[in-house]
Protein backbone atom coordinates (compact mmCIF):
# COMPACT_ATOMS: atom_id res chain seq x y z
CA UNK A 1 0.00 0.00 0.00
CA UNK A 2 1.12 3.42 -1.05
CA UNK A 3 2.03 5.55 2.15
CA UNK A 4 -0.03 8.40 0.75
CA UNK A 5 -3.04 6.10 0.52
CA UNK A 6 -2.44 4.73 4.48
CA UNK A 7 -2.18 8.55 5.24
CA UNK A 8 -5.37 9.63 3.52
CA UNK A 9 -7.27 7.01 5.56
CA UNK A 10 -6.00 8.29 8.67
CA UNK A 11 -7.12 11.67 7.28
CA UNK A 12 -10.55 10.39 6.59
CA UNK A 13 -11.14 8.65 9.87
CA UNK A 14 -9.81 11.12 11.82
CA UNK A 15 -12.63 14.09 9.85
CA UNK A 16 -15.26 11.52 10.73
CA UNK A 17 -14.40 11.37 14.21
CA UNK A 18 -14.10 14.66 14.75
CA UNK A 19 -17.85 14.90 12.70
CA UNK A 20 -18.93 12.18 15.11
CA UNK A 21 -18.05 14.47 18.29
CA UNK A 22 -19.59 17.35 17.24
CA UNK A 23 -23.04 15.25 16.77
CA UNK A 24 -22.72 14.13 20.01
CA UNK A 25 -20.29 15.73 22.30
CA UNK A 26 -18.70 13.33 24.46
CA UNK A 27 -18.96 10.21 22.18
CA UNK A 28 -15.18 9.99 22.79
CA UNK A 29 -12.97 10.96 25.64
CA UNK A 30 -9.97 13.39 24.93
CA UNK A 31 -7.77 12.08 22.41
CA UNK A 32 -5.41 11.00 22.69
CA UNK A 33 -6.76 8.48 25.48
CA UNK A 34 -4.72 7.94 28.80
CA UNK A 35 -4.61 3.89 28.81
CA UNK A 36 -4.32 4.10 32.39
CA UNK A 37 -7.57 5.24 33.19
CA UNK A 38 -10.46 2.56 33.59
CA UNK A 39 -12.79 4.48 31.79
CA UNK A 40 -10.72 5.31 28.48
CA UNK A 41 -9.29 1.57 28.31
CA UNK A 42 -13.27 0.66 28.51
CA UNK A 43 -13.40 2.86 25.43
CA UNK A 44 -10.37 1.44 23.60
CA UNK A 45 -12.07 -2.14 24.27
CA UNK A 46 -15.61 -1.04 22.94
CA UNK A 47 -14.00 0.36 19.89
CA UNK A 48 -11.61 -2.83 19.51
CA UNK A 49 -15.01 -4.98 19.95
CA UNK A 50 -16.68 -2.99 17.42
CA UNK A 51 -14.13 -3.81 14.85
CA UNK A 52 -14.27 -7.53 16.02
CA UNK A 53 -18.00 -7.75 15.51
CA UNK A 54 -17.75 -6.03 11.99
CA UNK A 55 -15.15 -8.50 11.17
CA UNK A 56 -17.57 -11.21 12.07
CA UNK A 57 -20.10 -9.65 9.78
CA UNK A 58 -18.12 -10.11 6.69
CA UNK A 59 -17.23 -13.48 7.99
CA UNK A 60 -21.03 -14.59 7.92
CA UNK A 61 -21.16 -13.97 3.30
CA UNK A 62 -18.70 -17.21 4.28
CA UNK A 63 -20.97 -20.21 3.36
CA UNK A 64 -18.78 -23.06 2.50
CA UNK A 65 -16.30 -23.19 5.14
CA UNK A 66 -17.49 -26.59 7.02
CA UNK A 67 -15.21 -29.33 6.34
CA UNK A 68 -18.59 -32.13 6.60
CA UNK A 69 -20.97 -29.34 4.67
CA UNK A 70 -21.89 -31.48 1.44
CA UNK A 71 -23.43 -28.66 -1.00
CA UNK A 72 -21.86 -25.79 -1.93
CA UNK A 73 -23.27 -22.12 -2.33
CA UNK A 74 -21.50 -20.99 -5.72
CA UNK A 75 -23.32 -16.75 -4.68
CA UNK A 76 -21.08 -14.48 -3.29
CA UNK A 77 -20.97 -10.78 -2.66
CA UNK A 78 -18.05 -9.29 -3.16
CA UNK A 79 -19.18 -5.69 -2.09
CA UNK A 80 -21.11 -7.05 1.00
CA UNK A 81 -18.20 -8.69 2.09
CA UNK A 82 -15.58 -5.98 1.31
CA UNK A 83 -17.96 -3.40 2.75
CA UNK A 84 -17.80 -5.16 6.27
CA UNK A 85 -14.01 -5.63 6.31
CA UNK A 86 -13.85 -1.92 5.50
CA UNK A 87 -15.93 -1.50 8.33
CA UNK A 88 -14.10 -3.21 11.05
CA UNK A 89 -11.02 -1.37 10.00
CA UNK A 90 -12.73 1.89 10.21
CA UNK A 91 -12.56 0.48 14.04
CA UNK A 92 -8.87 -0.81 14.28
CA UNK A 93 -8.03 2.62 12.39
CA UNK A 94 -10.13 4.49 15.54
CA UNK A 95 -8.26 3.02 18.00
CA UNK A 96 -5.10 3.67 16.53
CA UNK A 97 -6.22 7.40 16.58
CA UNK A 98 -7.74 7.66 20.01
CA UNK A 99 -4.47 6.12 21.64
CA UNK A 100 -2.41 8.31 19.82
CA UNK A 101 -0.88 6.43 16.80
CA UNK A 102 -0.69 8.06 13.28
CA UNK A 103 0.12 6.43 10.14
CA UNK A 104 3.67 7.35 10.13
CA UNK A 105 3.53 5.13 13.74
CA UNK A 106 1.39 2.16 12.29
CA UNK A 107 3.52 1.99 9.16
CA UNK A 108 6.41 1.56 11.31
CA UNK A 109 4.94 -0.70 13.33
CA UNK A 110 3.62 -2.58 10.59
CA UNK A 111 7.11 -2.94 8.55
CA UNK A 112 8.32 -3.80 11.72
CA UNK A 113 6.41 -7.08 12.38
CA UNK A 114 6.34 -7.87 8.63
CA UNK A 115 10.46 -8.15 9.22
CA UNK A 116 9.62 -10.39 12.22
CA UNK A 117 7.00 -12.62 10.64
CA UNK A 118 9.53 -13.42 7.19
CA UNK A 119 12.49 -14.15 9.24
CA UNK A 120 10.23 -16.38 11.20
CA UNK A 121 8.95 -18.37 8.61
CA UNK A 122 12.95 -18.62 7.05
CA UNK A 123 13.95 -19.81 10.30
CA UNK A 124 11.23 -22.00 11.00
CA UNK A 125 9.22 -20.64 13.87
Amino acid sequence: MNQDKLVEIFRLREKFMDALNNELPGIYPDIPLDLSKKSHQQVCRDVALKGVEEMFEALQHLKNWKPHRQTEIFEFDDDEFLEEVVDAFNYFFSLLILTGFNSDDFFKAYVKKDAIIHDRLKNGY
